[in-house]
């Protein structure tokens, strides 16, 4: 399961503790009903609005504290949220039920992300105030799905997460895993066996198809903010897509009609994984989570292989 930073600190919230410890509640009792069900759970939660506000925090105490750079800033993300994410998980279920791995992820130095940042974090501003930012901190500000003005950075590939094997040991163990958060600590081999830390934020819903490949997940469900995904959104034309199969997602995603920084990367993350695994992928919200994977559940948006579709 992938669960968005913004399902977390919500748009029209500053990301007080308080607000984070509530919406992990809300998310956590999603989970534990699918747990309920019988399934193994991982949850990879991403962190965008999290560690662009600590990113603010930062650089407002640079003459008091020395500013730790984005990659430290995603551990230190990784770490709060899955700590309010695993305690909100055993207040349901019993103490000990989850357990949080702070992870990181493999990238390649040579990835062209980091020439073309696309990812979204921290908060919302006005094109005056998106403006300011980047002519005053040399940011990169882009408009976020007619939402506002975001910061944003280099989102590498995910490749391989370094912890797999404790992961899987966890898994055998019975409990709900929180890993790979905000997508993990995105790291380069500089040595064999020798990784160090680079700024960028990986994407979390290609980490979680990273991730649940390697582990042999059945079903992957990628939590958004809406019941279904939309072609053509934001228009008269737009309508929801109940079931596509992966050349399907693959040709709209040709036609730009999932942007890099909003729905692309989950449709992306959905193809890989389906065509990698031959399971389905789920994209629906939060409210829709704890039914999605239900057999013959009509919520949200299934993306199938291509001879699922070629069948029916």
């Amino acid at each position: 399961m992938a669960i968005g930073g913004n399902a977390l600190t919500r748009e029209d919230q500053p990301g007080a503790v308080r607000q984070i410890e509530e919406n992990a509640a809300q998310m956590a009792a999603g989970i534990c009903s699918l747990a309920e069900t019988g399934w193994q759970v991982v949850v990879v939660h991403g962190n965008g609005p999290q560690v662009g506000n600590l990113i603010i925090q930062q650089e407002a105490g640079a003459d008091l504290v020395p500013p730790q750079p984005l990659n430290v800033l995603n551990a230190m993300t990784e770490g709060q949220l899955g700590s309010a994410l695993v305690r909100a998980i055993d207040s349901i279920r019993g103490a000990g039920s989850a357990a949080a791995l702070v992870s990181h992820m493999t990238v390649s130095p040579d990835d062209p992300a980091f020439r073309h940042p696309t990812k979204p974090i921290g908060p919302f501003f006005d094109a005056a105030r998106a403006e300011h930012m980047q002519r005053e901190r040399g940011w990169v500000m882009a408009e976020d799905s007619g939402r506002g003005y975001r910061r944003v950075v280099a989102s590498p590939a995910p490749r391989d997460l370094l912890e797999i094997a404790a992961l899987r040991a966890l898994l055998a163990s019975g409990v709900i895993v929180l890993a790979a958060g905000g997508g993990g600590v995105p790291v380069t081999e500089a040595a064999p066996g020798a990784f160090t830390m680079v700024d960028a934020v990986i994407d979390k819903d290609l980490a979680a198809a990273r991730v649940a490949g390697a582990i042999g997940a059945q079903a992957l469900l990628l939590v958004t903010a809406v019941d279904a995904v939309q072609v053509n959104f934001g228009t008269p034309r737009a309508r929801v897509v109940s079931v596509m199969d992966t050349d399907l997602a693959e040709r709209y995603l040709a036609e730009g009609q999932f942007p890099p920084g909003s729905m692309g990367p989950k449709i992306r993350a959905a193809v890989s994984f389906v065509r990698w695994s031959g399971g389905s992928a789920v994209v629906t919200s939060a409210a829709n989570m704890a039914d999605a994977l239900a057999p013959g559940a009509a919520v949200g948006t299934r993306i199938v292989p291509a001879t699922v579709m070629s069948r029916t």
